[in-house]
């Protein structure tokens, strides 16, 4: 699954061109901007959902068809794949902001204990795309060391928030700005929005499920919550 491997991660491009590189709507509950205590999801997946192989990390993300569907699109296509991390840090101004600005990061996963990983880049494509979207299912050897990892991503995300990000892969340079972060105890959901880019921004979502975080992107002009869906599906995915 390394065909896209050593190509540029443009997930911060206003058009990308291929990209190698959780969710209120669906799992409703009670949800405030932080800083704060999360508060439990009624609507929570089951605590005692049996534990995920590698060999079924797949299933957990998204067929194209309801990657589609969500994004409100009838041509997005699979355009990246990976099953490793990437490691973007000397890109950004600020590295300890990555994990608010990229996906499936060696430099943000790297000492959780991860022991495998998928990602999945999609958006139309005509280099003017109107959407793009990433989807990253990490496995870990237990739900403890799941839920620690989400936790500490809530406070990463959360110390980040209001922060601006220039971002310099050698050939471009964009800005982001990372707006507040939202969270229950079960899914953390963050806006990014682009500089000089009419309206061009991300929602990034973000949960724990049994022995698995689910990671979400969804970009277009003028996000909604997408990125929420898509990793509320994720978890519906692995409980299945």
């Amino acid at each position: 699954m390394n065909s896209a491997a050593g190509l540029p991660r443009a997930r911060y491009a206003r058009h990308a061109l291929i990209a190698v590189s959780v969710g209120c709507a669906l799992l409703t509950g009670c949800s405030a901007t932080v800083t704060g205590q999360a508060v439990r999801d009624q609507n929570a997946a089951p605590v005692d959902a049996p534990p995920l192989k590698e060999s079924q990390l797949d299933d957990v993300l998204l067929s194209i068809g309801d990657i589609n569907d969500i994004m409100g699109s009838d041509s997005m296509e699979v355009t990246g794949e990976l099953d490793q991390m990437v490691d973007h840090s000397s890109d950004v101004s600020e590295p300890d902001c990555l994990g608010s600005i990229f996906g499936a990061e060696q430099p943000v996963y790297g000492d959780s204990g991860y022991t495998a990983v998928r990602d999945q880049v999609s958006r139309e494509p005509d280099e003017d795309n109107a959407h793009w979207v990433e989807q990253t299912a990490v496995l870990y050897p237990s739900a403890d060391k799941a839920q620690r990892f989400f936790d500490d991503a809530q406070s990463s995300w959360d110390a980040c928030a209001g922060t601006s990000i220039a971002i310099d892969d050698g050939m471009d340079s964009y800005t982001w700005q990372i707006e507040d972060l939202t969270a229950t105890d079960t899914v953390l959901t963050q806006v990014t929005t682009q500089d000089d880019a009419d309206g061009w921004e991300c929602q990034h979502a973000l949960s724990a499920v049994t022995n698995v975080i689910v990671e979400a992107w969804a970009c277009s002009y003028g996000a909604g919550d997408e990125a929420a869906q898509i990793a509320a599906k994720m978890v519906e995915n692995a409980v299945e």
